[in-house]
């Protein structure tokens, strides 16, 4: 099996979906010599914020001297992303041999009727590695949900994190703020620290102080009153927390929010505070909020959420108010479209819609029939890349490009919209 039989393999598992439970996982980890049980975790929970708060967490321990290992979701461009030590991703031959090595396991529990997902797949495929690769760490991030997510598996982490909390997955995770986060803090133990975002809304705070108490933690969340903005940019933010000064080098206010937790973890955990400081500002993630070129300006930001429409917009309005700003957006159809719409859309001088490359895409027309309810200019175009050609062929008239909506647009379109970058650049 090569590389590109092993995802080939990965995705043929997506027929069986999402099946919340952890009674496969144990059983696949089981005949692989339970990996997970050999490793230290740092487990990452949360509706947004995942993702970037696991990038500086594995930065910081990096910094620090720790072979890391992060594993985190979805990928942007390479699949290989999701699993990493060190920064770097699983190489395409170590890829190979460890789905190779797992598939035989996969296929004798398919025999016997249990049907492990592909979620789960990947799961036990990266604990391998990461145990085979002799990690001192491993920052572990959630697919969905937390109590009865595969990564919920493990057992004595060194913390557990909850990032932000909002409404997502509610046909999976329930229909209130307070039944999801009953399902996020499922992945705290007993052990280890818990440390909560700091802006959390109230009811949602008081479901994760109520499970900390129940297994007699102490909940630290970061304390606003000690932060200090030094300077702001859409290149990020320099801020000093407590004694410690440093650059987060994400925009906007809610990846300020995400270094105070990644800090607060780190700390707790006894990181030094240099090491905590260059492991923040050295962190790297694709796709969120991220500055793609300044002339002419492109954001591309992959959140899909109504949480994440709320932090692309407050973005905009901090950095881009009063100017006209063209939109590329693809959504997914399972997601609140017309919510997510509804915070960004008035934002935009023209949006155009688009259909990413995935049998879940809405149909460009009729995201495009939802964009109209808030924006008065919209255009359907259902190639990525056509959208994009076009977003460019009339960039000259706008501030900035905006391309939003979904990872898997930002998988379509931006090593090709780099590219074409340079070429006007």
């Amino acid at each position: 099996m090569n590389c590109n039989q092993a995802v080939e393999y990965i995705h043929s598992l997506q027929v069986f979906g999402i099946n919340p439970g952890l009674e496969r996982i144990e059983r696949l980890c089981r005949m692989l010599g339970d990996p997970q049980d050999k490793l230290k975790f740092v487990h990452v929970a949360g509706t947004n914020g995942k993702g970037s708060t696991s990038a500086m967490l594995a930065g910081i321990f990096t910094a620090a001297g720790y072979k890391t290992g992060l594993y985190t979701s979805p990928y942007v461009i390479d699949f290989r992303e999701r699993i990493q030590v060190n920064g770097e991703m699983i190489s395409e031959s170590d890829l190979a041999d460890i789905i190779s090595e797992v598939k035989p396991a996969v296929e004798e529990l398919n025999s016997q009727g249990v049907i492990p997902t592909e979620f789960e797949v990947i799961t036990a495929a990266a604990f391998l590695y990461f145990e085979r690769s002799g990690c001192d760490r491993v920052v572990l991030e959630v697919g969905l949900g937390g109590r009865f997510d595969a990564t919920n598996i493990i057992k004595d982490p060194l913390a557990c994190v909850i990032t932000s909390i909002s409404l997502d997955h509610t046909d999976i995770l329930g229909d209130t703020v307070e039944k999801i986060a009953f399902e996020k803090c499922g992945i705290i133990k007993d052990t280890g620290l818990t440390v909560s975002y700091p802006k959390q809304p109230e009811s949602a705070l008081k479901v994760i102080e109520k499970t900390a108490e129940d297994h007699g933690k102490k909940l630290i969340v970061p304390e606003l009153d000690r932060l200090e903005i030094i300077s702001e940019g859409i290149k990020g933010t320099d801020i000093k927390y407590k004694d410690l000064r440093l650059t987060v080098p994400f925009t906007g206010e809610h990846m300020v929010m995400n270094a105070l937790t990644v800090i607060e973890t780190a700390l707790g955990l006894g990181i030094d505070s240099g090491f905590v400081a260059a492991g923040i500002a050295g962190a790297v993630m694709p796709a969120r909020m991220e500055l793609l070129n300044e002339t002419p300006a492109v954001i591309m930001d992959g959140g899909h959420n109504e949480g994440c429409a709320e932090a692309l917009k407050d973005t905009l309005q901090k950095f881009y108010k009063g100017k006209k700003i063209l939109a590329v957006i693809g959504m997914m159809r399972d997601k609140d479209t017309d919510k997510y719409l509804a915070k960004t859309a008035p934002l935009f001088s023209r949006i155009i819609t688009t259909c990413p490359k995935n049998p879940r895409s809405e149909r460009a027309e009729t995201l495009k029939e939802t964009a109209l309810r808030y924006c008065r200019d919209c255009a359907a175009v259902d190639d990525p890349r056509r959208a994009v050609d076009t977003a460019l062929e009339i960039i000259g008239g706008y501030d900035l490009l905006v391309i939003c909506g979904s990872f898997y647009l930002a998988g379509d379109v931006r090593e090709y919209i780099i590219e074409k970058l340079r070429t006007i650049t």
